[in-house]
């Protein structure tokens, strides 16, 4: 039986055919290097010549942007900046959210699904215990099944709308939760005090991923209102508890920055792409060094523990964001650059800026590349194989117990967890 298993799992991928396109990769890998390599050299010398005339692009931009045929970030500060990140105090508090889920099949025993958010809080020198854990909520009414139908939504995408605002919502309860501990401290040393103050212990909120939900453009008005709403309201509170924001983003892929440069290199005296360049912006002459991400610039510009200038992002969902609206900075973790979120309440606030970065460094060096909070968020929300089956094994029970008959997986469900070797 096991020489079966194995001739049939060898039989999927063929290696002997596979090797002989190897060459091939390997000599466009290469080329590809080289010009990359080239345009790094072009955009570092275009960035070097737009800070020089900073101001002239940014009233272009300002001037033009609804006539731009690209999503460009605005600078906050001078195109060369490198500032040093602080170091993080001894002690200080780390809250992260992340989320997973096992999506609503005919073919299971019931049409349901399941949304797991892991919570994270971790004290780092304050001999305080950790939270390590999830929150599990199964969604099986009618209403929360087909509620989505009416916006032509279908139910799975609706389902990972709505882990994303429970992640924001988990993690602004968090942070009401770490204010409540203080109060009734604050309470038992003085139990005629009324006022309360803030957090004094620098407390950062993590989450994986862009805080620019670009998702939530294409959605009629009230199914974005749905997940909109309760994630501004979350992000509110975490404003009033001064509990700064970050979302982190490994890997980026954004040329949102880049972009700006492209102002600089138009060879028209009014950037007005619709006139001149209409429907071939990715072709156009501004587009000198496509298709580098910013993070391949700011890699070779930063020095570990450094952080690029502050940007304001353009993206058109974030009009919707009131003083939310997603500003970002490049950060050389030393493992990599990541592109480093939060909102306009953040940036605008040197303390918040100053906690927000520095804690969020000392979570990737903690986390030896990664910051060690959402690994762990991850972690504790990730469904496993095993998960998934016993929860469907409870359900199965409940069934049981509440009378109903002929319970099972369609024929093809219970085909596919077979295998005819």
């Amino acid at each position: 039986m096991l020489r079966v298993n194995e001739s049939w799992v060898e039989a999927m991928l063929d290696l002997m055919k596979l090797a002989r396109q190897m060459p091939d990769i390997g000599r466009h890998l290469n080329e590809e290097a080289i010009a990359i390599q080239s345009r790094l050299e072009r955009a570092e010398r275009l960035l070097q010549a737009a800070r020089k005339q900073q101001t002239e692009l940014l009233n272009l931009q300002s001037l033009w942007s609804d006539r731009l045929g690209f999503s460009a970030a605005t600078p906050q500060e001078p195109l060369d900046t490198r500032i040093p990140i602080t170091l993080a105090p001894n002690q200080h508090t780390v809250l992260a959210t992340d989320g997973s889920q096992i999506a609503p099949s005919h073919h299971e025993i019931a049409y349901c699904y399941l949304i797991n958010i892991g919570r994270i809080v971790l004290h780092y020198g304050q001999n305080r215990h950790p939270l390590l854990d999830s929150l599990p909520e199964v969604f099986y009414r009618s209403e929360d099944l087909h509620l989505s139908r009416q916006w032509g939504i279908r139910t799975e995408e609706w389902m990972g709308h709505c882990r994303t605002a429970s992640e924001a919502t988990v993690l602004a309860e968090l942070a009401e939760s770490l204010f409540a501990e203080k109060r009734q401290e604050e309470t038992h040393q003085s139990p005629t005090t009324t006022h309360h103050s803030p957090l004094t212990t620098p407390t950062l909120a993590l989450v994986d991923g862009s805080l620019t939900h670009w998702f939530l453009e294409p959605l009629p008005n009230e199914a974005r209102d749905r997940i909109l709403t309760p994630i501004l309201a979350a992000w509110e509170t975490l404003r009033k508890l001064r509990v700064p924001l970050v979302g982190y983003i490994s890997a980026a892929r954004s040329g949102e920055a880049l972009n700006f440069l492209r102002l600089h290199t138009c060879p028209k005296e009014q950037p007005d792409c619709q006139t001149h360049c209409p429907g071939k912006t990715d072709n156009a002459p501004c587009q000198v060094f496509a298709p580098l991400r910013d993070t391949a610039l700011w890699n070779i510009l930063l020095e570990p523990g450094q952080r690029s200038a502050i940007w304001r992002s353009s993206a058109r969902v974030l009009e919707w964001y009131d003083h939310h609206r997603t500003y970002f900075c490049y950060v050389n973790v030393g493992s990599e650059v990541a592109r480093v979120e939060f909102p306009e309440w953040v940036a605008q606030d040197a303390v918040l800026l100053d906690t927000a970065l520095s804690l969020t460094l000392a979570q990737v060096q903690k986390g030896f590349g990664y910051p060690v909070a959402l690994a762990e968020a991850h972690n504790q929300a990730v469904v496993r194989g095993g998960d998934r089956a016993r929860f469907f094994a409870l359900l199965e029970q409940q069934m049981i117990r509440a009378g109903l008959k002929n319970i099972g997986t369609s024929y093809k469900e219970a085909r596919k967890r077979g295998s005819i070797a």
